[in-house]
């Protein structure tokens, strides 16, 4: 993620004006490296998070919601003892540097001012949270570094606090001249947005490709095409450009995919992708930061208690997978049945010509076009009337086995689509809610043993999503196969309107009426959502059936949410999770 020293930068002037002079009256510690501050300043109530994790390091105000450990972790209990009722004095970030000091002044326990130094660094695996004193001897920090864990630096209790050593070269000191004398010493095969994260501080990679993009219209491009003046002038202007935006007129953007997956994060537009790629304009740095990390926080913990479950649908998908592969090959096996029953015909129409204890028989193939003869393997020690009746047995068992195995095949295609179904509705649960919902479903199926001990009470029905059409049309969306099942069979009226992806799992979607007509916006929007929460939803156009409730048919001896449909016409949409985000009812 490319949460650099610049995009830091442009967030460090939010954080200024929202938190100077903002006091500190609440802090907790929800997660192993993970402070929350509550503060009250000039523009009221907030919540300062701050962030030491390997993934998800970051400095931002926030109004997510946390779960505290029952008993608060050391760090939380001294960060409370020295820092409760401080101050923010100053936000400062060292140039180009990944981390902000939060100067701070505190009360001692004698109520003088004292000064105090809260540190966030935001670099990946040696991201920390360090507190020191107003000479920046530290206190503690959330990460203590030992001489085991690193020779060039260590934070630990008493010892100065030291910025990360820095071996490449601060933008922000760099003159036009100096950079493009940078340049010329390049090596000119080196790739041109690699040399410059590997040169200059705080730059992601996301942001050195994008300077040599404007610079160049293309990103995959060597230093030595940058060495002629008139290139290298080129290069030289977007790189401070760039510069310049981070320090004035930085804007948050969050950069989405087609059909809406939130890709990445910067602080200005981002032309690189071309139409691939939708940059949108957020409200705040800190409401970006809050969105992008919070939303994949909660999918990666409903990916980890979904495993389980995904565990068990995935085993029982893959056991059905081979079951019918070894049907298939049977079911072809059984493709030479008419071939035996005719050379038993053939036996019955030549009885009289084949003597007892012949190996064979060779006789006219009435069957055969050209009217030749074909020779017939017999067993010896069967009389030609046995023989006759052999084919017609081993014909008998090839038709037999024919359509039990059809049938089977039949039953396997089916429960392999439910199960399909069920994966995808795993893979799209983001509430405890669903994935109990699920649980109840694959119990009921028999895929899970019911759970032993006391009965538990009734667990209330989850409810589907909810949308608004701009027509003003209610749209509802099962969120797993019970929620599709009771919204199609149960609550929807016969006159309301049903859609489904076209062949492929996915919800059920419902447009509420009330009796009378959808507009076309309102049906393109609906099936915009079918395709959305569907399990194409990561993929290009998409078929969309529909058709009136009435038409809809539980499947007979179905599992929950299969169905039949009838009369029903296709259109063609593209998922749009950004479409699907603006109609959700809150």
């Amino acid at each position: 993620m490319p949460l650099d020293a610049l995009f830091l930068t442009a967030l460090a002037d939010e954080l200024r004006e929202a938190l100077t002079d903002a006091r500190i009256d609440k802090i907790q510690q929800p997660e192993r490296d993970t402070v929350l501050l509550a503060v009250r300043g000039r523009q009221g109530a907030c919540r300062l998070l701050l962030s030491a994790g390997t993934g998800d390091a970051r400095c931002h105000l926030t109004e997510a919601a946390f779960e505290n450990p029952a008993s608060p972790p050391m760090f939380c209990m001294l960060l409370r003892k020295h820092l409760t009722g401080a101050r923010i004095q100053e936000i400062i970030q060292p140039p180009c540097e990944r981390l902000y000091d939060f100067r701070l002044l505190s009360s001692d326990a004698l109520g003088d001012n004292v000064e105090k130094h809260l540190i966030v660094e935001m670099m990946g695996r040696y991201s920390n949270i360090i507190l020191t004193d107003a000479s920046y001897y530290i206190i503690d920090a959330i990460n203590r570094v030992d001489m085991l864990m690193s020779e060039k630096r260590q934070i630990l209790p008493g010892l100065v606090y030291r910025l990360p050593p820095q071996d490449r070269r601060v933008p922000l000191d760099l003159s036009p001249e100096e950079f493009c004398a940078l340049v010329r010493a390049a090596p000119v095969d080196r790739p041109a947005d690699r040399w410059l994260t590997e040169t200059m501080a705080g730059l992601s990679p996301l942001v050195a490709r994008e300077i040599v993009f404007l610079a160049g219209g293309d990103t995959d491009t060597p230093v030595g095409r940058f060495c002629d003046p008139g290139a290298m002038r080129a290069l030289s202007e977007a790189f401070f450009s760039v510069l310049k935006r981070a320090q004035s007129g930085a804007v948050p953007i969050l950069l989405t995919e087609a059909g809406g997956r939130e890709r990445d994060f910067t602080f200005m537009p981002i032309r690189q992708y071309g139409a691939a790629v939708q940059c949108q304009a957020q409200e705040s740095f800190s409401q970006l930061l809050d969105r992008f990390y919070t939303r994949r926080a909660r999918a990666e913990r409903m990916r980890q208690k979904a495993a389980a479950l995904l565990k068990t649908v995935k085993t029982a998908h893959d056991r059905v997978l081979r079951k019918l592969s070894a049907q298939r090959e049977e079911l072809a096996k059984t493709a030479g049945r008419e071939r035996i029953r005719r050379l038993g015909d053939l036996i019955t129409a030549n009885l009289y010509r084949i003597e007892k204890g012949a190996s064979s028989v060779t006789v006219e193939d009435f069957y055969a076009e050209d009217g030749g003869e074909i020779t017939i393997p017999l067993d010896p020690l069967k009389t030609p009337q046995q023989n006759a009746a052999k084919y017609y047995k081993e014909y008998a068992k090839l038709k037999n086995a024919e359509i039990m195995l059809t049938q089977q095949i039949a039953l396997g295609e089916a429960e392999l689509e439910y199960l399909r179904s069920v994966l995808e509705a795993l893979e799209r649960a983001d509430t405890e809610s669903d994935l109990a919902d699920i649980r109840e479903e694959l119990a009921q199926t028999g895929y899970l043993k019911p759970q032993k001990g006391e009965r538990k009470p009734k667990r209330p029905e989850s409810a589907p999503l909810r949308f608004r059409s701009d027509e003003g049309l209610l749209i509802t969306v099962g969120r797993n196969n019970m929620q599709n099942e009771r919204l199609t069979l149960k609550t929807a009226a016969k006159t309301d309107i049903w859609l489904h992806a076209q062949k492929i799992p996915g919800s059920h979607v419902v447009i509420s009426t009330n009796g009378g007509a959808a507009g076309d916006k309102t049906l393109y929007q609906a099936a915009v959502l079918a395709a959305t929460y569907s399990q194409a939803r990561g993929g290009g156009k998409v078929a969309v059936d529909y058709t009136l409730v009435r038409n809809v048919r539980k499947m007979p001896g179905g599992r929950p949410g299969m169905v039949t449909y009838t009369n029903y016409k296709t259109c063609i949409v593209e998922p749009d999770e950004v479409l699907a985000e603006r109609l959700k009812i809150k």
